[in-house]
């Protein structure tokens, strides 16, 4: 299904009766990622999510964009639904999202669920302002005439650290550089909402020491740690994430 937000076309999903739970996807992702997830928790819940702009088949951004961009987003989009969330789900940079959006009370949700989250790792802050520095001195040393030819080799070179999300993010590389930069820890210790943290106990990308971490950062933080599965927790063991949300909403 389409909608328009804030100019922009936007596909999304929307199934299921009952709690309204709203899933927000990772970077390099889209909706199909909580197809599973979905059809699961669809027996006792309306289940809605969302291609976030940039992703999927939803529409670009005009111009870079920062989180909190995709937080306005997702309140323009609820609004736009006119859904009151009472589940909010995000998976990893969707997690990022979700920790922003409730600690600044522009997403109101009854609970937050964060799995795999993104935002708060101990090493993120000096690592992700060195590659913010990497990435400017790249593009300022290319520009000139003589070393334009070495601009991709370099750039792959300084860009490495990011794994492929940088490289493959095409038009969104400003937005990526704009979310990484920005650390949550503040934020995380904002929220005053019920929250569960759902890890899969061997996530290579968010490591369950970021979940560890971030659990003391929340008040009251439930942790629970999925033998056996990685950083797409939800699509590995979903029956597994499902239980712990159902759980989680009745409690």
């Amino acid at each position: 299904m389409k909608v328009i937000v804030q100019n922009l076309a936007t596909e999304y999903r929307d199934e299921g009766g009952g709690p309204v739970v709203l899933l927000l996807h990772g970077w390099r992702d889209d909706l199909h990622t909580f197809d599973a997830l979905a059809s699961l928790l669809a027996a006792d819940h309306r289940v809605v999510r969302v291609d976030l702009p940039g992703f999927g088949q939803s529409e670009m951004p005009k111009t870079p964009w920062h989180l909190d961009d995709y937080v306005r987003f997702v309140h323009d989009f609820t609004h736009k639904l006119g859904i009151t969330v009472d589940i909010l789900i995000g998976h990893s940079f969707g997690g990022r999202i979700v920790i922003k959006g409730t600690a600044a009370n522009m997403l109101d949700a009854q609970k937050i669920v964060l799995i795999a989250s993104a935002g708060v790792a101990e090493r993120s802050t000096f690592g992700n302002l060195f590659f913010r520095v990497l990435a400017k001195i790249g593009r300022l040393v290319t520009s000139i005439p003589p070393f334009a030819l070495l601009r991709e080799p370099l750039q792959r070179r300084l860009y490495r650290r990011a794994g492929g999300d940088y490289l493959s993010a095409g038009p969104l590389k400003e937005t990526f550089l704009n979310i990484i930069g920005e650390d949550l820890t503040a934020s995380a210790r904002a929220i005053e909402k019920p929250a569960l943290l759902v890890w899969g106990s061997e996530d290579a990308e968010t490591p369950v020491r970021d979940g560890q971490r971030l659990a003391t950062l929340i008040p009251g933080a439930a942790l629970e740690v999925i033998p056996g599965a990685g950083h797409f927790v939800h699509r590995k063991k979903s029956r597994d994430v499902s239980e712990l949300i159902r759980n989680f909403s009745r409690s």
